[in-house]
């Protein structure tokens, strides 16, 4: 079958290539039950504080909750002490974007792009240094539930914020076609 020339310059393959990782950065799925009246995912077992679920127990020390607005984007921040434990909760669909910005890294400059939420059902432990934001791009508000390695310090806070569009504006847009 050809395809007319008209519409063959136009024509693209999706690449189905193993996208590159950073290092530190881990995401881990859950288990999700689901039966007639609903869904059960267990979010965290915690041992003597410590988050289990990743290859490194994660210590926890604050578990916050952050409602996004409709179009809002949050981003970008990192750390230089804390670590991150994202969770999008199943009935939510949210972007995140990631960008090691550590200089003694192995993978600096490399940048991560997904979604979170809806089938994508898994934690995601973002190391200090790595640069980190996330969008509601649908039409209602939606949550994030987050676990960190150290208390928010309002007089010292461990948050260094980049420009939201810093790594390009069009990460934060929703891939048409």
């Amino acid at each position: 079958m050809e395809i007319h020339s008209d519409i063959a310059p136009k024509v693209t393959r999706q690449s189905y290539e193993k996208k590159p990782k950073i290092d530190g950065v881990e995401l881990v799925s859950l288990a999700v039950m689901q039966d007639d009246g609903g869904y059960f995912a267990e979010l965290a077992r915690l041992d003597a504080g410590n988050l289990t679920a990743f290859s490194t127990p994660i210590s926890v020390k604050q578990i916050s909750l952050s409602q996004l607005q409709p179009g809002t984007i949050k981003a970008y921040h990192l750390h230089k002490l804390q670590t991150d434990v994202w969770f999008v909760p199943p009935q939510f669909s949210m972007i995140v974007n990631l960008h090691d910005v550590r200089s003694d890294s192995a993978t600096y400059n490399t940048h991560m792009r997904f979604v979170m939420g809806g089938s994508n059902t898994k934690l995601l432990a973002i190391p200090p240094g790595v640069a980190h934001g996330i969008a509601n791009l649908t039409p209602v508000a939606a949550n994030l539930i987050y676990y960190t390695s150290e208390q928010f310090n309002k007089e010292n806070p461990d948050e260094h914020r980049l420009p939201w569009d810093n790594f390009g504006a069009d990460v934060w847009e929703v891939t048409k076609g």
